[in-house]
């Protein structure tokens, strides 16, 4: 991977931080124990060994067109004093498409997500790490329990990676069945979960104990393990090979604007979205004709031919258009449970097709705005809603864009996102028509994000003064006066010619 690819993933995680330094008034988050900032090393970084990994678990779904990783570990403090910092690797491409890491105490739920950090160093070699800060530093010979979770997105590829549009679609997945750890680990396994038990192809190894030979198939599960002690930095390569017949879903970019208006008692939502289907390309060419025929008996596929977007309750005035213009395939159902759009795009998405499209709806300001006892103002709105399908969605980019009344002042955020996944966020000037100084507009960027984290809050509190309230009214009748006065002035003018007797 080439170095500028490396430290544009390592930044992007680092970024926030600068950020929250930089504009401290704008941001707070949620969490108080958990973030992401830059940590600084020397030129080369070793991971020390103060730590070993007692018990391991690692669960990797590939249930969904993005990879969710699992590692429930029980670590132990092996050094004379006491530590706080356990050290998580990855590669360099794992770093660039690596979003959602959350890190918590299995035994205490209650608890929030502990601080995680990338490491920075100078010197760029085929691993990077991220740093877990536990919140109290463990003792030595003391035991703790951790729930490690993570997104990879862009981690598959079809195999074979062009098919017929009626056959069935097969994706691979290569990792190892030692989960990668810079400790060693004393007892481990590796769990593999499908959304099929057609699993054609996987790597097999020589087994333990009672079992001859790893994995061990368990309906729509693979088992690796359990394997004996392994040294730290132990890897053992495998690929598996499974039925995914459904579409790969992946936005490489997600707009969403979200206005605020005050006067009119409304949030408007709109949506830009740049789809690409990441599924294996057609062989020959797209035929029509026999899609229509197999339409009749709606066999099972791999092309997209629908998306559901499941709104809030209340939403209203939906609308779907694409470059072409608006878009009549869609369907609205709205009432006292619950609001759905349901879209078809204009033809079926196949491996390999792109297709850009937006939607926007209304929805009434009180379903997400509310006054607080000192005159302020709290805007409740999720971070990222999109669409809902059994196959899942992946975000390469999102950028989130709230519009706040003109004068809007003292803006401050939580959201309950994973921060590693926020890349940047500011307050910008957002001009449009009848502004006189432009609306405050809170942007937030987010990377690698997926379908898990719909629904996520994004809490924004802002004061409105009085005189931002009245600025538009009085731009308004003051224009208006003016044009009135100036027709006025100028119907007093004499424009007639008159002749002389």
């Amino acid at each position: 991977m080439k170095t500028s690819a490396v430290f544009s993933a390592v930044l992007s995680l680092l970024s926030l931080a600068s950020t929250g330094s930089a504009h401290g008034h704008h941001h707070h988050n949620k969490h108080s124990d958990s973030g992401t900032s830059s940590a600084s090393a020397p030129a080369t970084f070793t991971p020390p060994q103060v730590f070993k990994n007692v018990n391991l678990v690692h669960i990797v779904s590939l249930e969904k067109n993005y990879v969710k990783e699992s590692i429930n570990v029980v670590i132990e403090n092996i050094d004379k004093e006491a530590h706080s910092d356990y050290i998580l690797p990855f590669t360099n491409d794992q770093l660039s498409r690596l979003g959602g890491l959350e890190v918590r105490d299995r035994k205490n739920a209650e608890s929030g997500p502990f601080f995680v950090e990338p490491v920075e160093f100078e010197s760029f070699g085929p691993n990077q790490y991220v740093r877990i800060q536990l919140p109290t530093p463990l003792a030595p010979g003391a035991q703790q329990t951790l729930g490690i979770t993570y997104y990879l997105l862009s981690a598959y590829k079809p195999l074979p990676a062009s098919i017929k549009q009626e056959d069935q679609q097969f994706l691979s997945y290569s990792f190892s069945a030692y989960c990668p750890s810079v400790y060693a680990t004393s007892k481990q396994k590796t769990e593999v979960k499908f959304a099929s038990t057609n699993i054609p192809d996987y790597t097999k190894l020589s087994g333990s104990g009672d079992v001859k030979e790893f994995p061990q198939k368990q309906g729509s599960k693979l088992v690796y393990g359990p394997f004996d002690e392994k040294p730290a930095g132990a890897l053992e390569p495998i690929q598996v090979r499974f039925e995914f017949n459904k579409p790969v879903i992946h936005f490489s970019r997600l707009e969403r604007d979200i206005e605020v208006s005050h006067w009119g008692g409304n949030v408007a939502f709109e949506e830009r979205y740049d789809l690409e289907h990441r599924g294996a390309n057609l062989s020959s060419l797209f035929n029509r004709v026999k899609w229509q025929q197999s339409q009749y008996y709606n066999p099972v596929t791999h092309a997209l031919k629908e998306m559901k977007f499941p709104l809030r309750v209340g939403s209203a005035d939906p609308y779907y258009t694409d470059v072409i213009g608006n878009v009549s395939t869609s369907r609205f159902r709205s009432n006292k449970r619950e609001a759905l759009l349901e879209i078809k795009p204009r033809y079926p998405l196949f491996g390999g097709w792109k297709y850009p499209f937006t939607i926007g709806w209304n929805s009434d300001a009180k379903n997400f705005l509310r006054k607080t006892a000192t005159g302020g103002f709290v805007l409740n709105v999720p971070f990222l809603e999109g669409p809902k399908q059994p196959e899942g969605v992946e975000y390469e980019q999102v950028v989130v864009r709230l519009i706040l009344p003109e004068g809007a002042e003292n803006v401050k955020w939580t959201t309950a996102v994973p921060k590693s996944s926020i890349s940047d966020a500011g307050v910008q000037i957002h001009k449009t028509y009848l502004d006189t100084i432009g609306r405050t507009a809170l942007v937030i960027k987010g990377r690698n994000l997926v379908d898990d984290f719909r629904d996520r809050d994004l809490t924004v509190t802002y004061d409105y003064p009085m005189s931002a309230v009245l600025r538009k009214p009085l731009v308004v009748f003051s224009s208006s006066m003016a044009v009135f006065v100036s027709l006025w002035l100028l119907s007093l003018i004499n424009l007639k010619f008159t002749t002389k007797k």
